[in-house]
């Protein structure tokens, strides 16, 4: 006859030490660091281009340079930060190809959760959607553009949600972040534009109309894409970034 702790031992092993994970420990501190880097880039304090300097970085955020090299190596592996030898880092200058496959990407999605979400959403569900539309656009007439970014990505992600299947919310939670970077741009010149669109699209989900749910989204998509191309075209070309070795830090 065994005990309980050797009847325990022995399932263990019966296991197998692969089927055994270690207790889950606090974020460490290159998660924390990774994600105000990444708000730091969506949001524009740090430019397309910029050069990021550890030092400078680490100073900023309070904290030593090993995590923020670490969260500059993963920003790098995720394609928000270019790692260039003699350079250093700089973060990423989306090309038009990736805007393109991005919101091509995100237009299969959100589509497809729109066209669920007019088959699924109740009276309470329209009244929220209804709430973030209002929400949005005034935030947007008082020019608050990094919050009417985020109610906008809000509003997406709830429409998500609705479609009532977790994997495409999960799809569509992954590029969230991305299309917030390429979208703060040109989130002044879409304006009103895009709350009105935001409001077609719920109309169709109040009505129950799928295809036409899928319909105004695949639009307020192709608009948006439009518009960063347009506004792309309309920048000047950004200078060549300067060899970190000859980098100087100004007195002035």
């Amino acid at each position: 006859m065994t005990d309980a702790g050797s009847s325990s031992i022995s399932g263990a092993s019966r296991l197998g030490a692969s089927a055994v994970r270690p207790l889950q420990r606090p974020a460490p501190l290159r998660e924390s660091v990774y994600d105000a880097l990444t708000e730091m880039i969506i949001e524009g304090s740090l430019q397309p281009g910029q050069h990021l300097v550890e030092v400078e970085l680490a100073g900023m955020l309070g904290v030593s340079r090993q995590p923020v090299r670490e969260a500059l190596q993963r920003l790098h592996n995720e394609g928000w930060v270019d790692l260039r030898p003699g350079f250093g880092a700089m973060v990423h200058v989306p090309a038009e190809d990736e805007v393109d496959q991005l919101l091509a990407a995100r237009g299969a999605l959100e589509s497809e959760s729109a066209r669920l979400a007019a088959t699924r959403a109740s009276k309470e569900s329209v009244a929220k959607l209804r709430e973030m539309c209002k929400s949005g656009t005034e935030l947007t007439d008082t020019g608050d553009i990094d919050e009417a970014v985020r109610a906008n990505a809000d509003l997406h992600r709830y429409i998500s949600e609705l479609s009532g299947n977790k994997f495409l919310a999960d799809f569509a939670g992954q590029v969230d972040r991305r299309v917030r970077w390429y979208y703060t741009p040109v989130a002044p010149v879409r304006g009103q534009a895009s709350w009105r669109e935001h409001g077609r699209i719920v109309k169709a989900i109040a009505d129950g109309d799928p295809d036409r749910a899928a319909q105004m989204m695949r639009e307020h998509t192709e608009r948006t894409r439009q518009a960063y191309h347009e506004a792309a075209q309309s920048q000047p070309t950004a200078p060549a970034p300067t060899p970190s070795r000859t980098r100087r830090r100004s007195t002035t």
